[in-house]
């Protein structure tokens, strides 16, 4: 992933650096547990855990003639140990350390993105709360509706973020594991216990059963959560970017000091954080398109996962690290405007209360056919008028006037009766998930 979007904590994770780290330490550990079974004198094991290095430029030269990166790392690290290095690598395969490399990799990577979503979902609770009772339009296909909360909105996220966590424990907890299991994964040459100390030291478990590799279905349950969870954002930067639009104004993101929207336009306020999220969720999603393809490898390996994986896996767990440092900033300094709600929500000059209007007409024992005909009469000469409002059509209508008197009218224009469940909606979503004051 290009530098722009990689944050140092991510990134350092997937440089040459921490790989060619976890090689070493993958093959040292190996040693040690060999030396454990009596396999290996323990003074060869010192003397290799003593000397072992490697030079990049130097492995990347080796490989420029074997056309192999382990074995051209394996080279190196015997021309820094000597005869001892006879020992390492012994009864292993390349994916041996290869794919118990990968596995450490996104577990940890998986671990630091878990703790940003729950750094988004705090954000996103406190601002549920701030906003519980900000009456805002609630709005279906993109016409006004009935009236809502922005802090609904807010706990709406939150409980997706929510599951969202729970998916990636799953993902992280079926990906964290190793193999140490040779050539075709039967330990013809190698000790199972070898497989079982090193997966340990590494906070891994063994694949009960793997082949030349870890199955990729685990890889893809990874990286298809990690585009679950980039649609999650995606899905909030789409509804903030609405809610920017000049028109509806009723959130917009953040301007800092000194910012600039448009290189020709000095007015503009553009919600560029939201659109990149957006952006950059669709390649989480094409990422995990690639990691289903790589599940169905020929017999007990081949390669064609592998050219894929070096790109689509550091490259989304370091999208979604960075899509979560975004979201988090972005809802934290989100910019409220109750005014602008207040507005909107008159906008269709009372039609939003067409249904409680229409509800009321049903109590009084008219079918619901007949009652939603005569609601629909009053509301076209509303959208057809926009000196027209739906509650004096209603008090001016003599076929309304058979079955509500005027006050019952006028009582049924009313956000707060609208929304008189919001208190329980947040009893089972803030407050379930922990002590809430109001």
């Amino acid at each position: 992933m290009i530098q722009r979007y990689t944050l140092p904590e991510m990134g350092k994770i997937w440089d040459d650096k921490f790989k060619y780290d976890t090689w070493l330490k993958i093959e040292i550990l190996a040693c040690e547990a060999r030396a454990n079974l009596g396999e290996i004198p323990f003074k060869d094991v010192e003397v290799i855990k003593s000397k072992a290095n490697y030079d990049i430029k130097r492995v990347l030269e080796i490989e420029e003639t074997t056309k192999h990166d382990v074995i051209a790392f394996l080279t190196n690290v015997a021309e820094y140990v000597g005869p001892e290095s006879r020992h390492i690598h012994y009864g292993m395969t390349s994916s041996d350390i290869l794919d118990t490399t990968l596995s450490y990799q996104m577990k940890i990577a998986g671990e630091l993105i878990l703790n940003q979503l729950h750094s988004l979902k705090d954000a996103l609770k406190k601002r549920a709360i701030e906003h519980k009772n900000t009456v805002c339009i609630g709005r279906s296909h993109g016409v006004h509706a009935e009236p809502t909360t922005m802090g609904l909105k807010f706990a709406l996220w939150f409980e997706e973020t929510k599951r969202n966590i729970s998916r990636l424990n799953n993902a992280i907890e079926s990906i964290s594991v190793g193999q140490i299991s040779g050539a075709v994964g039967t330990f013809e040459h190698l000790s199972p216990k070898v497989e079982e100390y090193v997966c340990e030291k590494l906070g891994l478990k063994p694949a009960p059963v793997s082949t030349q590799v870890i199955q990729r279905d685990r890889h893809a349950e990874f990286l298809t959560t990690l585009a679950i969870i980039g649609t999650t954002l995606e899905k909030i930067a789409i509804e903030i970017r609405h809610l920017q639009r000049t028109e509806v104004l009723e959130a917009e993101e953040y301007f800092s000091k000194g910012q600039k929207g448009s290189s020709a336009m000095p007015h503009k306020r553009n919600p560029i954080v939201s659109e990149r999220i957006t952006g950059l969720a669709r390649l989480l999603r094409s990422n995990s398109l690639a990691a289903m393809e790589n599940v169905a490898l020929w017999h007990e390996r081949d390669i064609s996962h592998s050219s894929v994986e070096r790109v689509i896996v550091p490259d989304s767990c370091i999208i979604l690290h960075y899509m979560l440092d975004l979201s988090i900033k972005l809802i934290s300094n989100l910019i409220i405007y109750p005014e602008h709600m207040k507005r909107n929500l008159n906008l269709t000059r009372g039609l939003i209360f067409s249904q409680t209007i229409l509800l009321k007409l049903v109590e009084k024992g008219l079918t619901r056919e007949e009652a939603y005909k005569l609601v629909q009469e009053n509301a076209m000469k509303v959208w057809e008028d926009e000196t027209k409002n739906l509650k004096e059509e209603l008090l001016n209508s003599e076929s309304v006037l058979k079955y509500l008197t005027k006050n019952e009218i006028e009582e049924t224009f009313d956000y707060q009766k609208m929304l008189k469940n919001v208190d329980y909606i947040f009893n089972r979503t803030i407050l379930k998930d922990e002590y809430y004051e109001n």
